[in-house]
């Protein structure tokens, strides 16, 4: 199966899953959901595929739920919850984060397999860890301040796509800008850095609005909260 057409079944995987959690367990769901999905997004980072002819992460689509249950919850439960959510997925990544770095430092068995695996997945790059930490609560506070304001501008039902995709293209925009110059600046030259961040958004941007289905679905739901 092609790389595109098995992304674009990953990410409406993806959005179901993260519907099915909010039907089930309502804004707890959303919570369990941003925290789980911000530690497994910054796993699948680390896997490079060719999708309509960019190089890009897996991560982005999981990364990219995460943007769409902050705007449910700015939706439905108005912007302290999205900003709390915000903060509990921060802390998950952090603490997933210190777990496993005591994790790897532990001396394996001799007739240990696992140890080099997960050492690749979680031993830190220091300048790419502060890239995504960075990233990612500038972003996902800016996206919630953002929905926020687009609420009262496009306030009638049927804007409802606007305000979720304006404010995600504008926080994705960040979020890319701040990871890409952290993580990457002084790795590439600046040629092949603006390649990666242009790629990079691309695929975030397409993401984006993927996901507007998803939110009419998620308005008219009645999860049993």
């Amino acid at each position: 199966m092609p790389n595109e057409i098995l992304w674009l079944i990953f990410a409406v995987a993806n959005f179901s899953m993260l519907l099915v959690f909010y039907r089930l367990f309502g804004r707890t769901g959303l919570f369990v959901w941003i925290g789980f999905s911000t530690v497994l997004a910054n796993m699948q980072v680390l896997k490079l595929v060719e999708l309509f002819g960019l190089v890009a992460t897996l991560g982005n689509i999981m990364y990219g739920t995460v943007f769409l249950a902050t705007d449910i919850l700015n939706e439905k439960y108005g912007k302290k919850e999205a900003r709390k959510a915000v903060w509990f997925g921060f802390s998950s990544l952090i603490a997933a984060s210190i777990i496993m770095q005591f994790v790897v430092a532990f001396i394996p068995h001799a007739d240990d397999m696992a140890h080099p695996h997960l050492a690749a997945i979680f031993e830190l790059l220091p300048q790419v860890a502060v890239g995504s930490l960075a990233a990612y609560v500038i972003s996902q506070l800016l996206d919630v301040q953002i929905y926020a304001f687009f609420k009262t501008v496009f306030h009638r039902p049927g804007q409802l796509w606007m305000r979720n995709t304006f404010s995600t293209a504008i926080s994705q925009f960040v979020d890319t800008l701040i990871f890409c110059t952290i993580a990457f600046w002084g790795w590439y030259s600046f040629g092949v850095w603006l390649e990666i961040f242009i790629t990079t958004y691309i695929i975030k941007f397409i993401v984006s609005v993927i996901d507007t289905p998803f939110i009419y679905i998620a308005r008219w739901l009645k999860p049993k909260d």
